[in-house]
C-alpha cells in the first residue's frame, strides 16, 4: 500500500500546443511521408499539401474536365410529353392497382387514357427488347420506358396484321383504344378491328373473350350502328353467345312473346311455312315502322316501354372508356329482357314491357299477316282478323292519314309475297343473237309457206294502208337507199311494216307468220342500217317519226 501513499510525487508532462486554425480538440497530425506512391493504372489525383489548413494533411485537386451533353432521346421526350397530360387532367393517384378500383379514380384514369391515346395514336416503334407488364385496368401512365417501347412496338405489328403473343395487359390497352375509337376512322372500322384482333389473340389468351363478348354488345348500343346486333352476331357466328339477342323490328320471337296472337301456335305455321311467315312478318313490321315514322310516331315508343324502375347503365364498364360523345335521346331494344334508354346523355337499363294496346296492335298485325298469306298460298282454311279490337293510338293516327291498318298490312304482305315468289329469267345476250340468226335462216327456208300464210292475213293491206293518217307532202322520190331497202325486205317484213303503220297488232302478225317479233324487228333494222344507215323501228316496234313518211311511200 505504500506505493499509493499521498505524499508520492509525479513528474510533470508538457501538453503540445494547439496548432493555429485547428478545430477544437484537434491535435497535430503525425508527420506524413510525402513521397509519391507509384500508380500502375495511370489514373490518379494530384494532392496539394499546402492548400490544407492542417499541416501534413493533403487535399484532392480535380483537374478540369470537358462535360459532354447527354445524347438526345426523342422517344423518351415524347413519353415525357404524354405523361404531362396526366398532370393536367388527373386528379386521382394512378398507382392504385387494386382490383376494387374506386369508381371516381377509374373515370378519371379513363379520361387521361383517352387524352394520351389520342396523343400517341400515330406513334410506331421497333424496340428489340421485351418487357412484361401486368395490371388491372392498365394504361400508359403505369408503364415504364421499356414497357412503353414494348407495347408500341407490339401495337405497330398488330396494326400491320401480325398478332404476336404478349402480356395480357398490353392486349387490354389495345382493346381500350379501339373501344374509344382511337386509331380508326369510324366506329365500324373500330368494331371490325376489335373482333379480328380477338379472334387471333384468343389463341394465346382465351380469357380475353369474356370481356370482348360483352364489349361487342355495348359497342352496338353506344355507337348506334346501322346493322342490327342480331345480324352482326349471325354474320360472325356468335349467336351461341347471345341466345336471346334480337334487333328491334326484326325479332320474330320477341313479337310473338308480346303479341295477343301467337302465330307459332297456328296450324298454318309449319316447318315448310316458318321461313316465309317470319320473313313476311318482318317486312310487315318494317312497313308499319315507316308508316308510323311518317305519321310522327316512333315504332319503338309505340310498342315497347321500360319497366317503372330503371337501372343506371355504364357502357364498357370493364374497360377504361371515356364517354366523350354527346348521345341523342333514344331507345335500343335487344331482346324481351333488355332495353337500353339514353336520356339527357345518361344511360339506363330495364326489361321490356308492352301495354295492352301495344299487344293488341302486334297481335292484329300478326293475325292479319297470316290471313293474307293463307289466301295467297291458297291454304284450305281461311282466317280473319278483326281490326276493331285494336285500340292503340297508332291505328287511329294511321286511319286519320288515309292509311288504315288493315290496308297497310294487306298491301305489305301482298308486296312481299309477289317479290318472294316471282320468277326471274336471265337472258344471255350472246345466245339471243345466235337464236335470232338461226331464226332468220329458218325464216328464209320457210319463206314460201310463211308468205302463203301471211298473204291471207294481209290481203286487205293496200286498202288499209290508205287509211294511215300521214300528212300528204306530195310524191316522195325514193332515194337509191330506200329503193334498195325495198328490194331487200321480204314480203313478211314489208307486211310487218304495213301492220305497224296502220296501228295493227304486230305481235299477232309475227305469231301467225311463225317468227319471233324481236327477230322480225331486228331483221328489218339490220337491212335498214345497211341501206339507209339507221334503224327505222324503235324498241317498242314503232316506226321512227323521222322515217314514217318514207316508209309509208315505199309502195308496200
Amino acid at each position: 500500500m505504500e506505493s499509493y501513499a499521498a505524499e508520492k510525487k509525479y513528474e510533470a508532462f508538457k501538453i503540445p500546443a494547439r496548432l493555429p486554425g485547428a478545430a477544437g480538440g484537434a491535435v497535430q497530425a503525425p508527420p506524413q511521408n510525402k513521397s509519391a506512391a507509384p500508380l500502375s493504372d495511370g489514373l490518379f489525383y494530384e494532392i496539394d499539401y499546402d492548400s490544407s489548413p492542417i499541416a501534413g494533411v493533403g487535399k484532392f485537386v480535380l483537374k478540369p474536365q470537358k462535360l459532354e451533353p447527354p445524347k438526345r432521346d426523342g422517344i423518351r421526350e415524347l413519353f415525357y410529353e404524354m405523361r404531362d397530360i396526366a398532370r393536367r387532367y388527373n386528379n386521382a393517384p394512378f398507382w392504385n392497382n387494386s382490383v376494387y378500383y374506386d369508381k371516381v379514380i377509374r373515370q378519371d384514369n379513363a379520361r387521361v387514357f383517352y387524352k394520351q391515346a389520342v396523343f400517341m395514336k400515330d406513334f410506331t416503334d421497333d424496340y428489340p427488347e421485351q418487357a412484361e407488364f401486368f395490371s388491372y385496368y392498365p394504361y400508359y401512365q403505369m408503364l415504364g420506358y421499356e414497357q412503353l417501347r414494348t407495347y408500341f412496338t407490339w401495337r405497330t405489328k398488330v396494326r400491320e396484321g401480325i398478332i404476336a403473343k404478349t402480356s395480357l395487359s398490353y392486349a387490354f390497352i389495345y382493346c381500350y383504344e379501339l373501344l374509344n375509337n382511337v386509331g380508326v376512322e369510324s366506329p365500324r372500322e373500330g368494331l371490325d378491328r376489335l373482333i379480328a384482333f380477338w379472334r387471333d389473340f384468343r389463341a394465346y389468351e382465351p380469357s380475353l373473350g369474356q370481356y370482348v363478348l360483352r364489349w361487342l354488345k355495348d359497342y352496338h348500343i353506344y355507337y348506334n350502328l346501322p346493322q342490327s346486333f342480331r345480324d352482326f352476331a349471325e354474320e360472325h357466328r356468335l349467336t351461341e353467345h347471345y341466345p336471346k339477342m334480337a334487333g328491334p323490328g326484326e325479332s320474330f320471337a320477341l313479337f310473338c312473346s308480346i303479341s295477343k296472337y301467337d302465330i307459332r301456335k297456328s296450324a298454318f305455321y309449319t316447318e315448310a311455312t316458318a321461313a316465309l311467315i317470319k320473313d313476311c312478318f318482318g317486312f310487315v313490321i318494317e312497313k308499319l315502322s315507316q308508316a308510323l315514322e311518317g305519321a310522327g310516331m316512333s315504332f319503338d315508343d309505340a310498342v315497347f316501354m321500360p319497366a317503372k324502375r330503371l337501372t343506371p347503365w355504364t357502357p364498357f364498364k370493364d374497360a377504361l372508356f371515356f364517354p366523350r360523345l354527346k348521345q341523342p335521346d333514344r331507345r335500343t331494344v335487344l331482346s324481351e329482357n333488355e332495353i337500353y334508354i339514353c336520356a339527357n346523355n345518361r344511360w339506363s337499363f330495364s326489361t321490356v314491357i308492352s301495354s295492352e294496346s301495344a299487344k293488341q296492335l302486334i297481335g292484329y298485325a300478326m293475325k292479319q299477316t297470316e290471313a293474307v298469306l293463307r289466301r295467297l298460298t291458297k291454304y284450305k282454311y281461311k282466317l280473319s282478323a278483326n281490326v276493331g279490337t285494336v285500340s292503340h293510338p297508332a291505328a287511329q293516327r294511321l286511319r286519320a292519314l288515309g292509311q288504315p291498318l288493315e290496308k297497310l298490312i294487306t298491301g305489305a304482305v301482298t308486296e312481299f309475297y309477289r317479290e318472294a315468289t316471282k320468277t326471274v329469267v336471265t337472258v344471255d345476250s350472246s345466245s339471243l343473237s345466235r337464236i335470232r340468226r338461226e331464226a332468220l335462216v329458218t325464216q328464209e327456208a320457210l319463206s314460201v309457206e310463211d308468205n302463203a300464210q301471211c298473204t291471207v292475213h294481209n290481203a286487205q293491206l293496200p286498202e288499209q294502208r290508205a287509211s294511215v293518217d300521214i300528212p300528204d307532202a306530195g310524191p316522195v322520190q325514193a332515194t337509191s337507199g330506200w329503193e334498195n331497202l325495198r328490194e331487200a325486205l321480204s314480203e313478211t317484213e314489208l307486211g310487218a311494216l304495213a301492220v305497224i303503220l296502220r296501228g295493227g297488232d304486230i305481235k299477232t302478225f309475227a305469231g301467225e307468220c311463225g317468227i319471233m317479233l324481236e327477230v322480225l324487228a331486228e331483221g328489218i333494222n339490220e337491212k335498214a342500217m345497211d341501206f339507209i344507215g339507221d334503224n327505222i323501228l324503235d324498241g317498242e316496234f314503232i316506226v321512227y317519226e323521222d322515217y314514217a313518211e318514207q316508209v309509208n311511200q315505199l309502195q308496200l
